[in-house]
């Protein structure tokens, strides 16, 4: 029954913080946003003191029930493991913990996190790797099924839903998605948790508390028989099968081991001064655990059909100006400084708090957001405005953001911050170089922070140019996405690195 409760918690929770970074409306985030923010490192980073308590108190009654029911990486492990014991039965043994290696991966993390050496924090953040492995991977498959269901409904006159782009954010993340990918699967399909109890600075926090937890599974000596089936089953390999003992600090939990002791001698129940042991990686499966396989086998096999369909599709379509002319992709310009959104208050503070997870690039509708190839604020989403602008009205990246390191308190707080300026670029300006009329970045300026004046004061019919107030601007790039020149703006924003109130 334990198990079944742990199993059945386990795939709801995966499944809706999957959802949420493949959830390019931001729906899902009204009713399971939550999810994102109980994650433990995005809880320490938000000082979310309440929900931390909650994690340490969690543990100290039950074990490291987080690493095997919320977190998403540990779940996705979990599954690894599952299809790998399907191939090659009873493989795991117990082995002794590497006791220098979990704790000086913590040490060396913790030092990064207060020196600010973020690359290699947001690396082995748990919550976040997963989190670029599905916004990475997995979304691009998502949003192409999402294309190919919005082109038939389209051809049925239906417009349930709607056509999203599809596009490479960032290369570095993507290969780093990629490498995380690779050694995660390879770890889990050879030695399950080996990550969770070697690497993963989470895991290494929560296995210290959880030794001195009440709750935990017990090996009856007087009912074992020393068979070791279930130190050959443990994906933690934290089982001692002749000594009867069990590493409580790489336990994770899963309550495998209840079901796969023939003799009935592991239970979990409170501590006793006895010896212990522990057992994981039940083989025996509930029906809910089978229905839940034969479904990923048919959604890969589906995602696949779509990936091949859609592509063909979009193969086929043209990218014209009214069927007439081809319109040229933006480039991004060499700005100054990087854009960060609205509510980071400063570069530092963003970098600091940041954990590189993608889910405001993953929820951002008007597509600024995308992973930074900064070795400095590697992956950490930063603002271009090649294919939309920052809308004041829109406040999702900081409604999702599970660390704070982007806080709104209301709409009308976001557009009193200005984040940057437009600079003008007169060598690309469309009214000088072809000598139309144009307008565009001072009509769709939302703060009117641009004015169109003569080029030359002493001809007043002479082609109009705009003319910038930076006290006004707030850096939106509204001008710079409707600019029509290309392929680089006639007018861009630079970014600031502490924020303004205009």
């Amino acid at each position: 029954m334990l198990r079944t409760i742990r199993l059945t918690a386990a795939i709801v929770c995966f499944t809706l913080i999957t959802l949420l970074f493949l959830d390019f409306t931001g729906t899902l985030h009204t009713w399971f946003g939550w999810l994102a923010k109980i994650q433990f490192l995005p809880a320490v980073l938000a000082l979310n003191i309440g929900v931390v308590l909650f994690l340490i108190v969690l543990t100290l009654l039950f074990g490291r029930i987080y690493c095997s029911v919320i977190c998403p990486l540990g779940v996705f492990q979990d599954a690894v493991s599952w299809f790998s014991g399907k191939q090659k039965k009873n493989r795991f043994r117990y082995s002794p913990a590497l006791k220098w290696l979990r704790y000086g991966v913590l040490a060396v993390f913790i030092l990064a996190l207060v020196a600010g050496l973020n690359a290699f924090v947001v690396l082995l953040a748990p919550y976040s790797a997963y989190g670029r492995m599905v916004s990475s991977l997995l979304a691009p498959v998502w949003q192409w099924g999402n294309n190919l269901l919005a082109y038939f409904a389209e051809r049925a006159e239906s417009y349930a839903f709607y056509e999203v782009d599809v596009w490479m954010k960032s290369l570095s993340t993507l290969i780093i998605a990629v490498i995380t990918l690779i050694v995660l699967f390879v770890l889990a399909w050879r030695n399950g948790r080996t990550y969770c109890n070697t690497i993963c600075p989470v895991g290494t926090v929560l296995g210290f508390i959880s030794r001195y937890s009440i709750f935990k599974p017990v090996i009856d000596t007087s009912k074992c028989n020393s068979c070791g089936l279930c130190a050959r089953n443990c994906k933690a390999s934290c089982i001692n099968a002749k000594a009867h003992e069990i590493d409580y600090s790489r336990c994770v939990a899963c309550m495998d081991c209840l079901g796969k002791c023939k003799q009935g001698a592991i239970k979990y129940t409170r501590r006793i001064q006895k010896k212990e042991g522990v057992n994981t990686e039940a083989v025996k499966i509930k029906s809910v655990t089978s229905e839940q396989i034969d479904n990923a086998r048919r959604s890969f096999l589906s995602a696949s059909t779509i990936f091949a369909t859609s592509t063909i599709l979009k193969a086929q379509e043209k990218k014209v100006d009214g069927g007439l002319a081809a319109i040229e992709d933006k480039k991004i310009p060499n700005r100054e400084n990087p854009i960060y959104p609205p509510g980071s208050l400063n570069a530092r503070n963003f970098a600091q708090h940041c954990t590189a997870c993608q889910l405001c690039v993953s929820v951002c509708p008007t597509q600024v957001l995308r992973p930074s190839g900064n070795l400095a604020t590697l992956m950490q989403p930063e603002m271009s405005y090649e294919r939309g602008y920052c809308r004041p009205e829109c406040a999702k990246c900081a409604e999702v953001c599970p660390t704070d390191a982007i806080h709104l308190t209301s709409l009308a707080e976001k557009s009193a911050i200005q984040i940057g300026h437009a600079v003008w670029i007169k060598e690309n300006c469309v009214p000088l170089t072809d000598g139309m009329e144009c307008g565009n970045c001072a009509r769709h300026c939302p703060a009117a922070a641009i004015q169109m004046v003569a080029s030359d004061p002493e001809i007043a019919d002479s082609p109009k140019i705009p003319a910038i107030n930076v006290e006004r601007c707030i850096g939106c790039g509204a001008c710079e996405n409707l600019c029509p020149s290309r392929p680089f703006s006639a007018i861009y924003v630079t970014g600031h690195q502490m924020h303004r109130i205009v």
